[in-house]
């Protein structure tokens, strides 16, 4: 994974630099053996991503370049971090009860 920064760009006469997140991965195969598709061998491959839009930069009121997260990102984000906190508590409190 890696940050992407984008084109600064200006709203409401103030200058944003947009930052994301970025992953992406790609693959490929084949069955062992086959060489071709006529010779009844197998191949394939692909790929995937994600960008996750993270925040902006900008000027804050006192002249010092500061960080806005993206407060939807951010909580998508945490969700999964939740859950597995949630279920690992849940587990610990069941066998604090037997």
């Amino acid at each position: 994974m890696a940050r992407a920064y984008g084109a600064a760009v200006q709203v409401d006469g103030e200058e944003l630099v947009p930052v994301a997140l970025v992953s992406f991965g790609f693959g490929g195969g084949s069955e062992a053996g086959g060489t071709a598709a006529a010779d009844g061998g197998a191949s394939g491959g692909g790929g995937g991503g994600f960008v996750l839009p993270l925040g902006v930069y900008c000027r804050g009121g006192s002249g010092h370049v500061v960080f806005r997260p993206n407060t939807i990102a951010l909580l998508a984000g945490l969700a999964p971090l939740v859950c597995a906190v949630g279920f690992s508590v849940r587990g610990v409190i069941r066998t604090l009860r037997r």
